[in-house]
């Protein structure tokens, strides 16, 4: 559940930039953007899953680190939707991040 999560959250990053770049800039333009409402409701659902897995009994010290996966598809998005490269520094990043995931699951 937490997996999904995080690519919900970052498809929901995604669009909230996608959407920030197409309005005017104007309150209106931005509470009348499809792109920007999907992404908020993206982080409901985000909620959502957050919820129900610590329903079933997750913990917040296995389950929070997963959800940080989201800034690894964050970045594979952002390379595929806006051609932003990853660079060996970003990849050391999502290094790091794994490796933190798998100490925080230790028992």
């Amino acid at each position: 559940m937490i997996i999904l999560a995080a690519v919900i959250g970052a498809l929901g990053s995604y669009l909230y930039k996608s959407g920030a770049d197409a309005v005017d800039g104007t309150v209106i333009s931005y509470l009348a953007s499809v792109r920007i409402l999907t992404g908020a409701a993206c982080y409901v659902g985000v909620m959502v899953l957050f919820v129900a897995a610590y329903r079933v009994g997750g913990g917040l010290t296995v389950l929070y680190p997963v959800y940080a996966t989201t800034f690894i598809f964050a970045a594979i998005i952002a390379l595929f939707a806006y051609g932003t490269p990853i660079r060996l520094v970003n990849i050391g990043g999502m290094a790091l991040l794994v490796f933190g995931m798998y100490l925080m699951g230790r028992q």
